[in-house]
C-alpha cells in the first residue's frame, strides 16, 4: 500500500498521486508513521498488531473513527472505536456488538460492510469496516443545499434496495439521516451506502430488546410520529417516513418540520403539516407533482403513508416522468436519468394538471372557513371557525332582549304546567 505524506490517507500499489494534495504517493515500508501527542492510537497497532491506525477520519459522541492498514488482508480499512467512557456502558456496548452483528447479517452493495468486532488493547471496542471514500450526505446538502433529481432518485433507489433487506428481516433502522447515508462516486454516479445500525429496533421473533418503553430513539427532525411517541408498534414505516424527510430537504434545501429544540421539533412533528415542496422548492423548480407524494410519504398515519421506500422511490421518480422502477434506476448512470428526467418531467407536470381539472375546485369553501367573522354581513367567505363566533348556539352580538324574552316565554310555560298539574 502507499500514503500521502501530507494527509495520511491510504492508497492501493497502483495508485501513483494522492487526489486531494496532489503530491506523489510513497509506499508504506518507507513512509514516516504519523503520531498525535493528543491521541495515543495514531500510530500504534491495535488487535494484536493486525490494524496500524494512519489517521482520523471522523469523531462522535459514542465513538472516533480512523482509517487504518490491515496487514493480514493488506488493505484499508475504517476502525471505529468507543471513547473510553462510552465503553463503560454496557447497554453502549451491548449496542456497539448489535450494530456489528445487524450489518454482518446484511451483506449487501448498498449498506456498508462491517468486517470484525474487536476489543481494543486500551479496554475499548472496535467495528472494523470497509474504507469508503466519498461523503456523507450531510456534507453534500451543506455544501449544495439541493440534489439534483437524477441523483436524489439514484440515492434513494439505492437505498430503498439495501433497507429492503432489513425491513425484510423485521429489522428497522431507526436512525436514517443524511448522516448516515453516504456516497462513494464513481464514473456513473453516486454509489449509497446506509451507515449506522446501532440503533436498530429488531422486530423479529425473540430478538432482544434494548431499549426501555417508551425510551424515544433517534434524530428529532428526522423522527417518525408514531418513533416520537416512543409506540410499541413501530415497523419498517417508520424508515419510509425518514427517508421522506431525507427526500423533502434534498428537494427543498429546508426541512419539513423544525423547531427551536428537540421537544418542539416533535411537537412539530406530531401536529403540524409540511408545507407542499413545490412551494418551499420554489427558487429550485420542484414540480407540484411532487406535493402529493410528499403528503402521503409523510403522514402521520402509517396505515395510509407509503408502504415503502421502495414505493416512494418509485413515486418520486414518476413525479418527475421516469418510466420503470427504483431497481432500474439504482444501477442508471446519473447522465441517462438527467436526459430522461428533462425528457419526462413536462409530461408527468401536464398528467398532473389534466388531473387537476377534473377534480371539483374547493377553494372558495375552504376560504370561506378560514374568514375570521362568517357572520359580518357583505363576509366574502361566509360561514368559518366557529368556537369563537357562537355563544350556546347564538350568533355573537345578539340583542339582548332576545334573551329576556326567552327567558320570560320559559317562565308563562312553567306557571301553566303548574297550574294545569293542580286540577
Amino acid at each position: 500500500m502507499k500514503t500521502c505524506d501530507a494527509c495520511h490517507r491510504l492508497y492501493a500499489d497502483d495508485s501513483g498521486f494522492c487526489p486531494i494534495d496532489g503530491q506523489k504517493l510513497t509506499p508504506i515500508a518507507e513512509a514516516v508513521v504519523p503520531t498525535d501527542p493528543h491521541d495515543k492510537r495514531l500510530g500504534s497497532t491495535l488487535c494484536d498488531g493486525r490494524y496500524q491506525i494512519w489517521r482520523t477520519v471522523a469523531d462522535g459522541g459514542m465513538g472516533r473513527v480512523y482509517q487504518a492498514i490491515d496487514s493480514k488482508e493488506n488493505r484499508s480499512v475504517a476502525l471505529k472505536i468507543l471513547h473510553s467512557d462510552v465503553a463503560m456502558d454496557a447497554v453502549a456496548v451491548a449496542r456497539f456488538k448489535r450494530e456489528f452483528e445487524c450489518s454482518a447479517a446484511l451483506p449487501h452493495d448498498y449498506i456498508v460492510e462491517v468486517l470484525a468486532f474487536e476489543k481494543t488493547e486500551d479496554g475499548s471496542f472496535a467495528l472494523v469496516m470497509e474504507y469508503l471514500e466519498g461523503e456523507e450526505l450531510r456534507m453534500l446538502l451543506k455544501r449544495e443545499k439541493v440534489l439534483s433529481p437524477e441523483r436524489l432518485v439514484r440515492m434513494l433507489s439505492q437505498t430503498a434496495l439495501g433497507l429492503a433487506e432489513a425491513h425484510n428481516r423485521k429489522i428497522v433502522h431507526r436512525d436514517l439521516k443524511p448522516d448516515n447515508v453516504f456516497l462513494c462516486g464513481a464514473s456513473e454516479g453516486d454509489r449509497s451506502k446506509i451507515l449506522d445500525f446501532g440503533s436498530v429496533r429488531d422486530n423479529s421473533a425473540g430478538a432482544k430488546k434494548l431499549t426501555v418503553m417508551g425510551t424515544t430513539i433517534g434524530s428529532p427532525y428526522y423522527m417518525a410520529p408514531e418513533q416520537a411517541q416512543a409506540l410499541p408498534s413501530l415497523d419498517h414505516r417508520a424508515d419510509v417516513w425518514s427517508m421522506a424527510a431525507i427526500a423533502y430537504e434534498c428537494l427543498t434545501g429546508t426541512l419539513p418540520f423544525v423547531g427551536s429544540n428537540g421537544p418542539m421539533i416533535l411537537l412539530a412533528i406530531l401536529s403540524e403539516e409540511p408545507r407542499p415542496p413545490s412551494e418551499v422548492g420554489a427558487m429550485y423548480r420542484v414540480p407540484k407533482t411532487l406535493d402529493a407524494v410528499m403528503e402521503d410519504a409523510l403522514a402521520k398515519n402509517p396505515d395510509i403513508r407509503v408502504p415503502t421506500v421502495g414505493a416512494l422511490a418509485d413515486r418520486i421518480g414518476h413525479a418527475f416522468g421516469l418510466e420503470g422502477a427504483h431497481a432500474e434506476w439504482a444501477v442508471t448512470p446519473q447522465d441517462e436519468l438527467a436526459a430522461r428526467i428533462r425528457a419526462g418531467v413536462k409530461g408527468a407536470i401536464a398528467r398532473y394538471e389534466e388531473e387537476r381539472a377534473r377534480v371539483p375546485d374547493t377553494s372558495a369553501m375552504d376560504a370561506a372557513f378560514r374568514t375570521e367573522d362568517p357572520f359580518k354581513a357583505g363576509s366574502a367567505g361566509g360561514p368559518a371557525a366557529f368556537s369563537d363566533d357562537l355563544v350556546m348556539g347564538v350568533p355573537k352580538g345578539t340583542s339582548r332582549w332576545i334573551f329576556a324574552a326567552v327567558g320570560g316565554v320559559a317562565i308563562l310555560l312553567g306557571v301553566v304546567v303548574a297550574l294545569l298539574a293542580s286540577r
